[in-house]
């Protein structure tokens, strides 16, 4: 396991919650990393002293190099850790009852505890789910939040949009396209 190290005096900032943690901030990474270990892998992250602060999602290209997930020590990183967060977050923005085919942003990133993930529903019943992975975290677990997101809203479309920016930043390739079901008409796919 990954452990980052967090430069004294540093700290400070996750233990009030902000969930960025800046190459800045870094002091040292320890454990098994090499250039080719997956970004998005969960790392111990930790202060100058050993104190455990979170465990966090490794983006070892990005200026934000870990994004929390979790200040609970006992609390794993898995599939159902990822499950509980999606759902969660569609509790608080269900899907319409009413189809108006306006969008509705149904997670929003670090504000439902999934660091770099964006997911709108556009259109009328079932409509599409247009996600954006902008982090190398939520870009490890989206196979899980894709097959979530349609388990627990019924729609069978999902398409990912990539802003080519954010995603260079974090190291991450550029891919836009279909996850599951239909592409959604043009003026949906952003």
């Amino acid at each position: 396991m990954l452990i980052i190290t967090i430069k004294q005096g540093k700290e400070k900032s996750i233990l009030q919650g902000e969930p960025w943690i800046y190459v800045s901030m870094v002091a040292r990474v320890d454990g098994k990393y090499d250039e080719k270990m997956k970004a998005g892998a969960t790392a111990l992250v930790r202060s100058s002293s050993g104190q455990f602060l979170a465990r966090a999602a490794w983006s070892p290209k990005s200026q934000i190099q870990a994004r929390v997930w979790s200040v609970d020590e006992t609390e794993a990183i898995d599939h159902a850790f990822i499950k509980r967060r999606v759902q969660a977050a569609l509790a608080k923005q269900p899907m319409p009852v009413k189809a108006d085919g306006k969008q509705r942003r149904l997670i929003n990133a670090e504000q439902d505890g999934l660091p770099g993930l964006l997911v709108d529903h556009y259109g009328t019943a079932p409509g599409y789910l247009v996600c954006q992975f902008q982090a190398a975290g939520v870009d490890a677990w989206k196979v899980t939040i894709v097959k979530t997101l349609i388990t627990v809203t019924g729609c069978p479309n999902v398409f990912e949009y990539a802003d080519e920016l954010v995603r260079k930043g974090e190291g991450l390739p550029v891919t836009t396209g279909v996850l599951a079901g239909e592409e959604p008409p043009e003026e949906y796919d952003h």
